[in-house]
């Protein structure tokens, strides 16, 4: 997966003032679009659009300061339609207008060419199995959130805290799959993984195929396929996030799978009553490479 990356980063440079096919260069690297996603974003620690919309400004900050050509010239040579829409481009990146740039040399906020290169050295125990399921349904209660990186998410604690403890125990005994107990699922993900873009949260769990949902819960339908299972204990959500981070790190860098669309599903299997600490499965839909 990392000279993919590299031969990514490679063509986003060949093509800055293009409109970039993200489809077609995941076809051409031999991968999918999600998938390609997905690793730059959590190795790169920005999603693919910002990077590209970084290095472009970069690359034209330094024709502005130059001032060999006007700035209709540069705008459109860098793929914008006028000075106005490149305008705000440039400001939202290095905090100052082309104009002023020229004028007094700066600010400047440039943003480096990539090259990903990574050691796996394996400083994340990585507690693993694979499982083929076949499809099942997530019921439970949903809500739309914005995804928040590290620590807790305020907007899931109070989704949660929010359903009565009766309605935690009615949940809990509908389940009838794995994952099994509770679960945490988060769907519709940014596949950017852009911090404070909407996700479905659903707090629920997992019943077969053919259990209907009573009508008072949301249900999400999950696909037949396989899933990376990574097991986590230790202080909670740290534990859990820094597992999250070493499968993009860590375990897809060194094993023969990709994610596939889907949700990605969290079991807590055991907690501490205040849930400082907790053991927990992360489930996440894969296929192979």
């Amino acid at each position: 997966m990392i000279p993919v990356l590299n031969r990514l980063v490679d063509l986003v440079e060949e093509h800055l003032a293009d409109e970039l096919d993200v489809d077609g260069l995941a076809r051409e690297l031999g991968t999918t679009e999600y998938h390609l996603r997905r690793m730059f974003s959590s190795l790169a620690g920005m999603p693919l659009s910002d990077y590209v919309r970084r290095r472009r400004m970069t690359v034209a900050a330094a024709e502005v300061v130059r001032g060999e050509h006007d700035l209709l010239s540069i705008a459109v040579r860098h793929g914008y339609g006028s000075t106005e829409a490149f305008g705000r481009a440039f400001r939202a990146v290095h905090g100052a207008g082309p104009r002023d740039v020229r004028r007094d040399g700066g600010p400047l906020r440039t943003q480096p060419r990539l090259r990903i290169r990574l050691t796996v050295e394996g400083s994340t125990p990585m507690d693993t199995r694979l499982v083929d399921r076949p499809a099942f349904r997530l019921i439970g209660h949903a809500a739309r959130v914005p995804l928040i990186h590290h620590g807790v998410n305020p907007h899931i604690q109070q989704h949660i805290t929010a359903l009565p403890q009766e309605e935690h125990l009615r949940l809990k005994a509908l389940g009838n799959t794995e994952p099994g107990g509770l679960l945490q699922v988060s769907d519709d993900l940014d596949p950017d993984g852009t911090e404070g873009s909407e996700l479905t949260y659903l707090h629920g769990v997992a019943v077969s195929q053919d259990t209907s949902a009573p009508d008072d819960l949301d249900a999400i339908e999950v696909p037949a396929g396989r899933w990376a299972v990574f097991r986590t204990a230790g202080p909670h959500p740290q534990a859990l996030q820094t597992a999250w981070a070493a499968t993009a790190t860590e375990w897809f860098p060194s094993n023969p799978w990709r994610l596939r669309p889907g949700p990605s599903i969290v079991a807590v299997l055991d907690r501490a009553p205040d849930f400082t600490t907790a053991t927990c499965e992360l489930w996440l839909p894969v296929e192979p490479v």
